[in-house]
C-alpha cells in the first residue's frame, strides 16, 4: 500500500468558498509584493550605479581644481610678499620722511661753532655726539632742543672740556614723543 503524503497545496480549484478566495486574494497579494520589493532594490542597485558615476567625476573635478589652485599658489605667494615690501617701503617712507624732518630741523638748531661726530634718530630718541667751542652756545642748543616739539625729554651723558684743543665734547640723549 502506497503512503500518501499529506498535501501542502491549500487550493482545491474550487474558488467557490471564502477560503479559497482569500487564498487567491493572499497569493496575489504576495506575488505583488514580491514584484514591488525586487524593483526596488534593483532600482536601488542600478542608482548606485548613477551615485557612484557621480561620485568619481566629482573626485576627478576636485583633482583638476586642486591642481589649479596649486598652480596659482605660487603667483599669490609672490603677490602677497610683493604686498608685503610694498607696505613696508611705504611706512619707511613714511618714517624716512619723518627721520629726514628731525635731522633738518637738528641741524637748524644747531649753532655755528657745533660739530657733530655722530648723529643716530631712530622712532624712540635721538642721540648725538658732537665738539663745541664755547659752553653758551651749548646751553643755547640744548634749550633750543628741549623746546623742540617733537622731543619729550634730553638728557646730557658726557660732557668733557678738553683743553688742549679748545673744544667741549659731549653726548646727548633725547627721547621722542611717540
Amino acid at each position: 500500500m502506497k503512503n500518501k503524503s499529506p498535501s501542502v497545496n491549500l487550493y482545491k480549484g474550487r474558488g467557490k468558498s471564502f477560503f479559497d478566495r482569500f487564498l487567491i486574494w493572499a497569493l496575489n497579494l504576495g506575488r505583488l509584493v514580491v514584484i514591488i520589493t525586487e524593483l526596488t532594490a534593483l532600482s536601488a542597485f542600478l542608482y548606485r550605479f548613477t551615485l557612484d558615476r557621480q561620485l568619481i567625476d566629482l573626485h576627478d573635478k576636485i583633482k583638476q581644481k586642486q591642481a589649479i589652485v596649486k598652480m596659482l599658489k605660487l603667483s599669490e605667494d609672490k603677490y602677497k610678499n610683493l604686498q608685503e615690501r610694498l607696505g613696508t617701503a611705504s611706512s619707511l617712507e613714511n618714517k624716512g620722511k619723518e627721520t629726514a624732518e628731525v635731522f633738518n630741523d637738528i641741524f637748524v638748531l644747531a649753532p655755528n661753532d657745533l660739530t657733530f661726530s655722530n648723529l643716530t634718530v631712530s622712532e624712540e630718541y635721538i642721540r648725538l655726539d658732537a665738539n663745541v667751542l664755547s659752553v653758551p652756545s651749548l646751553t643755547s642748543f640744548v634749550k633750543a632742543l628741549k623746546n623742540y616739539p617733537k622731543v619729550n625729554s634730553v638728557s646730557l651723558d658726557k660732557i668733557e672740556n678738553r683743553t688742549s684743543s679748545a673744544v667741549i665734547v659731549f653726548s646727548l640723549r633725547a627721547t621722542l614723543k611717540k
